[in-house]
């Protein structure tokens, strides 16, 4: 695989937009991108349908539903969605280990039952939204921020988990603890052309692949550039050089 492709299998590029018809639009004006991302909004839209049209196309499909709930909720909800044959799976550490080992045991029999590759289960240990100051005022959590999330990953490994999701500024920290077999995926990853938006804790794209990053979730610097298929060019190529 040339450097070029392993960068772009690198990027993770949101669906965040309300309905199916949108989401086929925005597939087929970056035909490169192999990786999409299902979160909360499209798939409330169109349910599981949304996975069969990316399925039909070959893509691989990040399915961040961010489950949390009580260890039975959880399970039944990894089985259904293990069974869909998507790669990546969201589960909130905070869920507690309990909760944690039975998300991952059920993926693997749904995914076993349907016949499928089961996915990479993959612990969020704090939104990428949440800044120091809001973690110790609104959320009471008396630990520094890196030293939560670093937990939050040590959590999820010890219940079996196969990555965590970590804000760029905390990868380092969670690759060297957990080592290279641990999955991580950034979210808020910002070119240095690119608006920060509502990111409070990111780096440029290149920055988060040298920390030890394996995924980059890379949104609104590509959907909402005016030619996203150039934003998309621009980002592989300043990816090549570490990829």
């Amino acid at each position: 695989m040339e450097n070029g492709e392993q960068a772009e299998r690198k990027i993770i590029v949101p669906l965040d937009v309300p309905d199916e018809e949108s989401a086929i639009a925005l597939v087929e004006q970056l035909p490169q991108v192999v990786w999409w991302k299902v979160g909360l909004e499209l798939f409330t839209s169109t349910g599981p349908k949304i996975l069969k049209v990316l399925k039909s196309r070959q893509k691989r499909i990040f399915l961040d539903l961010k489950f949390h709930d009580i260890p039975n909720t959880v399970a039944g909800a990894s089985r259904s969605a293990a069974s869909y044959g998507v790669d990546l799976l969201t589960i909130h550490a905070t869920c507690g280990s309990n909760a944690l080992k039975a998300a991952r045991e059920a993926a693997q029999e749904g995914a076993a039952q349907a016949g499928v590759k089961p996915p990479k289960l993959i612990a969020i240990t704090l939104l990428t939204s949440i800044s120091a100051r809001q973690l110790a005022f609104d959320l009471k959590i008396p630990l520094e921020l890196p030293e939560y999330a670093l937990e939050m990953a040590l959590l999820a490994q010890e219940a079996g988990l196969d990555g965590a999701v970590c804000s760029p500024q905390e990868v380092a920290q969670l690759r060297q603890t957990c080592g290279d077999d641990f999955l991580l995926v950034c979210p808020g990853v910002r070119p240095t052309w690119a608006d920060k938006g509502d990111q409070k804790r990111s780096l440029t794209p290149a920055q988060a692949i040298i920390a030890g990053a394996d995924y980059l979730v890379i949104g609104r610097p590509i959907t909402t550039a005016t030619e996203p298929e150039l934003a998309w060019k621009r980002i592989s190529e300043e990816l090549t050089t570490v990829a």
